[in-house]
């Protein structure tokens, strides 16, 4: 079996929610240091950013393997890198004024934040990715070998 194969919706909230509860471990603390925020005030944006982000990682993910499927495509480091932009790029769209709006700052102050995320994120969401492909070709792998062998 492949990381293409085609995931449940269960599934699909699982990988959701472990990318954005290891995220948050990493980086709330972080950001609050770096912001001067509280870690209460940066925790809830970034609970708030966190919802936002899984929808759109079930949607984005959903329509990606749709094109790798439909496009015959393999996941290379290009595709990867292509997957890692493109979804951080539909973020910054979404994630920049709802960050203005919370800490109350400008698009530009809130964009720079953003930016601090990307760089982040970018690195993040490609080796994540790639270490719950690994384990999910390897689960799957396992229970292929664990069902009874029919003729």
């Amino acid at each position: 079996m492949s990381a293409n194969d085609k995931k449940h919706l269960g599934e699909r909230i699982l990988h959701a929610v472990l990318y954005e509860v290891c995220a948050m471990v990493m980086l709330v603390p972080l950001a609050a240091l770096l912001t001067g925020s509280g870690v209460g005030q940066m925790g809830v944006l970034a609970l708030m950013m966190s919802c936002v982000a899984m929808l759109f990682n079930m949607l984005f993910n959903a329509l990606f393997e749709r094109a790798e499927r439909h496009w015959g495509l393999q996941r290379t480091r290009w595709v990867r890198c292509a997957h890692a932009l493109l979804f951080e790029g539909g973020l910054v769209v979404m994630l920049v004024p709802l960050a203005a709006w919370w800490l109350e700052t400008s698009l530009w102050q809130a964009l720079l934040l953003d930016l601090g995320f990307f760089a982040f994120f970018l690195p993040y969401t490609y080796l994540f990715n790639l270490a719950y492909d690994h384990l999910r070709q390897r689960v799957m792998q396992n229970r292929q070998t664990a069902l009874p062998q029919t003729k």
